[in-house]
């Protein structure tokens, strides 16, 4: 059996013990600075304060100051950080683990550069860090973290340079309930799995938009929806074909998205978005909350901007995705989805 140490003590990361303990590895968990909480929670009865759960039996947890203790004799390393996070992770661990030792990251989300590019985590780990020679991992696809504690089946996708590697990490995680396709398209799987956050933000509105009119407890309309879910799929296929990665990747994409958009975070901000609060108010309805689909939606919108007036994309190819943009940082009604901007003619 092998040792996993998991460093950030956030959802995802602590539901990634789940599948580790059933194959009956020995997993360490270290907290951030901001985990201390969470990490002395568990130490008492393994019940964890965000994901609601309580953690497997025969887990080790760790303050961060404890970290190198942590480490000693791990075959792999989790990067449980979220997308927030990456700049602490970047400058606080990757600089200090062993270069022999995989990471694996479970942190989604996308940078964008002045010039329009748009990077990987794993791709900005590697700049930030040209000195050192990481074997740096990532997992995409449609998996919630408390669903992920409740054994409910999914499917995943790991990706990382090396084949051989993938498959050793596969056979650490697999169970009858987490099953993992591999990638060596990285960026192809990490674009893919980061846009959905932006997509079930638009998705979303629908639902808000429909409370707006039926009351809250009054009937959702599908269609609105549906229709939503159609153009975020469209667009997102057409970003991945304009960062020259394989647009198979969508099937990640799309899986992730329609699980993002059925539960969590980003549905919430949506749904009040739709029923017409402003992005300022809604933010502080939700504060405390972690938005990734804010920081992704923006970056995501300001790079396919910024290639817009290059000249190397066109506008109309994305309505969606700048309609969320300027209801987020341009104080546009949700209301005012571009519906006529979706329709398209299709000949053979």
């Amino acid at each position: 059996m092998s040792v996993i140490t998991i460093v950030g003590a956030g959802q995802m990361g602590s539901a990634m013990s789940f599948p580790a303990r059933t194959n009956g590895h020995e997993v360490r968990i270290v907290g951030t600075p901001l985990d201390r909480e969470i990490i002395e929670r568990l130490k008492v009865d393994r019940y964890h304060l965000n994901l609601k759960r309580t953690l497997p039996e025969g887990i080790k947890f760790y303050p961060f100051e404890e970290m190198s203790e942590a480490l000693k004799g791990a075959d792999l390393m989790i990067g449980g950080v979220s997308s927030f996070g990456v700049d602490w992770f970047s400058e606080n661990v990757l600089p200090v683990i062993p270069e022999t030792l995989p990471v694996l990251s479970i942190t989604k989300g996308l940078v964008n550069l002045p010039d329009g590019t748009l990077i990987s985590y794993p791709e900005l780990y590697r700049r930030r860090l040209p000195n050192r020679h990481l074997s740096l991992n990532a997992v995409g696809g449609p998996c919630t973290a408390y669903e992920l504690a409740d054994l409910d089946p999914t499917t995943v996708c790991f990706c990382g340079d090396d084949m051989v590697l993938l498959r050793k990490l596969r056979e650490m995680f697999r169970t009858d309930y987490y099953h993992i396709s591999l990638s060596t398209d990285v960026m192809g799987l990490e674009c893919a799995v980061a846009l959905k956050n932006a997509y079930a933000l638009g998705v979303t509105l629908a639902v808000g938009m429909a409370e707006k009119r039926e009351g809250v407890e009054g009937k959702l309309h599908y269609n609105s929806q549906a229709a939503l879910f159609g153009q975020g799929v469209k667009e997102m296929r057409r970003i991945l074909k304009a960062v020259g990665v394989s647009d198979d990747n969508i099937i990640f994409g799309a899986s992730d998205l329609y699980v993002t958009v059925y539960g969590g975070r980003t549905r919430m901000m949506g749904t009040l978005l739709g029923r017409g609060m402003t992005f300022e108010a809604a933010k502080e309805a939700l504060k405390g909350v972690t938005l990734e689909s804010i920081v992704i939606a923006s970056r995501a919108a300001q790079a396919i901007r910024t290639r817009i007036e290059k000249g190397e994309l066109n506008a109309a190819d994305f309505p969606l995705l700048l309609h969320c943009d300027d209801v987020i940082n341009h104080g546009k009604p949700a209301a005012e989805i571009p519906w006529q901007a979706f329709e398209e003619e299709y000949t053979k």
